[in-house]
């Protein structure tokens, strides 16, 4: 699967201004940000490094290879950063074939999103390999468009992704409502301009202005993403 690019086009969600939902995907929609930490203590350990776990927030929801580069560089590891994500996504891609679960309300909100035709893109740092395989398990026809960590020159928590896809989309950053679960990917959306709701899955993201923040997308639903766009 690519992430083709739609015709571009004023989009809007009938009877909202609320004209597009941009999610992530690990920790928002399926519980895998332990599998990614998991990952990566098994890959450290096979190399003789232990990793210290104040390290888990500081690698949580970025890009490979700041994570990659982050871990080198504080274990002292000899090991490419290259090498490295190569090793860290064929653990990850381990676990997600064994087991993977979604977030609670996850399913409920991305079937009521598409029942009333809210144009929706799946926008992850993963790699593309790694998100194929997920988007078997949370349903590849919720979204128009996806985009993938390693398809974009700048990921998170640069704007780039979320400004890529509103475009892919037609529709106005300002008028997207973003889901995200890690500082990281609230940066990246913040940056784009598009209207945030934190479900934080690691480490605590405070709730500012222009910022809803909420313990779980079973809190989530049409009506609530709809009201983002009057504040």
């Amino acid at each position: 699967m690519t992430s083709t690019v739609p015709a571009l086009g004023t989009r809007m969600a009938e009877g909202s201004a609320l004209q597009g939902v941009l999610l992530d995907m690990d920790g928002t929609l399926v519980d895998t940000e332990g599998f990614w930490w998991d990952a990566e203590v098994e890959v450290f350990a096979s190399l003789g490094h232990a990793l210290d776990e104040a390290w888990r927030d500081v690698v949580v929801g970025g890009p490979m290879t700041r994570s990659a580069g982050f871990l080198i560089e504080a274990t002292g590891a000899d090991i490419t950063v290259a090498e490295l994500s190569v090793l860290l996504n064929n653990g990850f891609e381990d676990r997600i074939s064994r087991s993977l679960p979604l977030m609670p309300g996850a399913a409920g909100l991305l079937a009521e999103l598409a029942a009333h035709g809210v144009p929706m893109a799946l926008v992850s740092a993963s790699h593309r390999r790694i998100i194929d395989r997920v988007l078997g398990s949370i349903g590849a026809h919720h979204f128009e468009l996806t985009v993938a960590g390693d398809e974009v020159a700048r990921t998170k928590p640069h704007p780039d992704p979320y400004l890529l896809a509103a475009r892919g989309l037609g529709v106005d950053p300002g008028r997207c409502a973003v889901i995200e679960d890690t500082a990281t990917g609230v940066a990246s959306a913040e940056a784009a301009g598009c209207r945030v709701v934190a479900v934080p899955s690691v480490a605590p993201i405070p709730a500012v202005a222009g910022r809803t923040v909420v313990p779980s997308l079973e809190h989530v639903n049409l009506p609530f993403l709809q009201g983002l766009m009057t504040h």
